[in-house]
């Protein structure tokens, strides 16, 4: 039980957690992203459902990492890290973009052959959003 104290105090009290959770949305995004362009080559359902498996997880992974990261920056850098106020639209516009290609893939399941181009691009573009976080990321961690 003292182990299970142990780790749960290190995870809420001296850890930070934005490290732990930043990691999906930058891997569900760039799966996302490959799913996507991968059914768009062989033009497969099975990939494209992948891809939206991912982008829907990835919504969910940025919000938690975006609450995280706010949390982190107000107890760790007294909401002075670097760049914060960048990665607060960057990811606000990560968020929209994931969710909004989510919900407008669960309402239309036909998305993939009725749009395909605005499709793709926004699994693109949230990948690169997501790369340009986490370079913002190392910067606040490394510096520049």
């Amino acid at each position: 039980m003292e182990f299970i104290n142990q780790v749960i105090h290190a995870l809420t009290e001296t850890h930070p957690l934005h490290p732990m959770l930043v990691h999906f949305p930058i891997a569900l995004t760039g799966a996302g992203a490959l799913f996507i362009l991968l059914a768009a080559w062989k033009n497969s359902s099975a990939l494209e459902q992948a891809a939206f498996a991912n982008i829907t997880l990835a919504f969910f992974g940025s919000i938690a990492a975006g609450l995280s990261g706010m949390r982190d920056n107000i107890s760790t850098y007294d909401g002075l890290a670097p760049n914060a106020g960048t990665k607060v639209i960057l990811a606000f516009v990560l968020i929209l973009i994931t969710g909004g290609t989510a919900y407008a893939r669960w309402r239309n399941p036909k998305l993939f052959t009725t749009s395909k181009g605005i499709y793709i691009a926004a699994y693109v573009v949230s990948f690169l959003i997501a790369l340009v976080l986490a370079f913002l990321g190392g910067v606040i961690l490394y510096g520049f």
